[in-house]
């Protein structure tokens, strides 16, 4: 079964950042790649059994690694395979402000596009550009692992951390609660809440 694995890919220098939330890719060194915090694995393990409910047994296979010289979150492609590398300060400003469900948010969009690229779903607008197709998807993962009163803090932090090709939050957060009430979510839950911080 693919899944979210939480291991080490080697390092390439054919790397590409397929996605980034914040700027800084140029500054990442695949050196640095480190094995995850504790923490980011637990959290990611939600992520993952969001992702399998929605492509088992296709899910794709990401790896998640730490990095300080990580721009925010990234997720590089590497020859077929793909990893997803946070930098511990970027989730610790995310914890702060959004709690568990912030980082499980910024972790879901970056799984979004590797569902995008493994996946199709004819609820996904193909004239949609890349960010908003992998919103979409994140969409469908957190209403797979979040409780609905965590919906609010998880749109704070996607709309806080935008990609870098900063697309509009109008057109992303109607591109988020399409995947949320397509995948299970109510709409009504999705609506209610306003963009807060963590209580």
């Amino acid at each position: 079964m693919r899944s979210l694995l939480l291991c080490l890919l080697p390092a390439s220098a054919m790397a590409q950042v397929v996605c980034a939330l914040g700027a800084g890719a140029s500054s990442y060194q695949p050196s640095q790649d480190q094995r995850p915090a504790s923490d980011a694995m637990q959290l990611a393990a939600r992520v993952n059994a969001g992702e399998k409910a929605i492509c088992t047994p296709n899910c794709p296979e990401v790896a998640l690694l730490r990095n300080p010289t990580a721009p925010n979150i990234a997720l590089i492609a590497n020859q077929g395979q793909a990893k997803l590398v946070y930098a511990p300060q970027f989730f610790a400003a995310v914890y702060a402000d959004y709690g568990d469900a912030g980082i499980i948010a910024v972790i879901s969009h970056e799984v979004g596009h590797a569902l995008d690229d493994t996946l199709g779903a004819a609820w996904i607008n193909k004239d949609w550009k890349p960010e908003v197709r992998a919103d979409a998807w994140a969409g469908c993962v957190l209403a797979k692992s979040l409780n609905a009163r965590d919906v609010p803090s998880a749109l704070g932090a996607l709309e806080k951390y935008p990609p870098s090709s900063h697309p509009d939050w109008n057109l992303r957060r109607p591109a988020i609660r399409i995947g949320y009430t397509r995948c299970g979510g109510s709409a009504s839950s999705f609506d209610s809440g306003s963009q807060t911080k963590k209580p």
